[in-house]
């Protein structure tokens, strides 16, 4: 038999914690948001898709040309591979990216009815799609909660809030749903994104940022863990 999987179970001390964090997160952002700027559940999932190793900002300036050029699904279906790459090339990895895309587009036309997918177990099965993008795409499409979306932003703060000391976002998602309840779970996510964008951004974060009494590398926090 195998070595048996371990399972994080925090204490009710860790749970209170990370409860006091989101309180103050939300303090912060009451009302954090999705950056992307979509119409539809259609142009979020090509949205979400685009954002991957990519900026909002910059995936914002790509589809406000790119959801006038291609307006329906069909549209989509039927688009040229080759051009439509290039239509979303600024994003980067963009051949990848418009095969996945234009595959997804022919899976939900021709399994899903023409609709997005508003399961978690049904969006893995699209081109392209892993947790972290079907975690955004449900949450924000259906508000459908079956995970914590893990990006960069979410990976870096993670650790330094001292919430995980995991590596790869399927095993810091992990360590968050135990942490968190469940109906944090969304809302914690951007408030954790705008955190990093807003304050301790992956270039600088200042030793006296709003959290620095929750933040586990702070040089402060530490001296007074020393002293204790």
């Amino acid at each position: 038999m195998g070595a048996k999987k371990h399972v994080y179970e925090p204490s009710s001390a860790e749970k209170r914690r990370a409860l006091m964090l989101v309180v103050a997160l939300k303090k912060l952002f009451p009302n954090p948001r999705i950056a992307l700027q979509y119409s539809s559940r259609w142009e979020l999932f090509v949205a979400v898709v685009l954002s991957a190793q990519c900026t909002d900002k910059k995936v914002n300036e790509v589809t406000k040309t790119l959801f006038k050029k291609y307006q329906t699904l069909d549209e989509y279906v039927h688009a040229r591979p080759l051009e439509f790459a290039q239509d979303i090339r600024q994003t980067g990895f963009y051949r990848n990216k418009a095969k996945h895309i234009l595959a997804s587009a022919q899976r939900i036309k021709e399994e899903f009815g023409g609709k997005v997918p508003k399961t978690m177990e049904e969006m893995l099965t699209l081109p392209g799609i892993a947790r972290k993008s079907a975690n955004v795409i449900l949450g924000n499409a259906y508000g459908v909660v079956e995970g914590i979306a893990v990006d960069t932003h979410v990976m870096r703060l993670s650790r330094r809030f001292g919430l995980s000391t995991e590596k790869t976002p399927e095993k810091i998602e992990r360590d968050l749903m135990a942490l968190l309840p469940k109906e944090e779970w969304f809302t914690f996510t951007y408030c954790l994104i705008e955190y990093g964008r807003n304050y301790c951004t992956a270039r600088a974060c200042p030793t006296d940022h709003p959290l620095h009494a929750f933040d586990v590398q702070n040089p402060y926090h530490l001296k007074s863990l020393q002293q204790r």
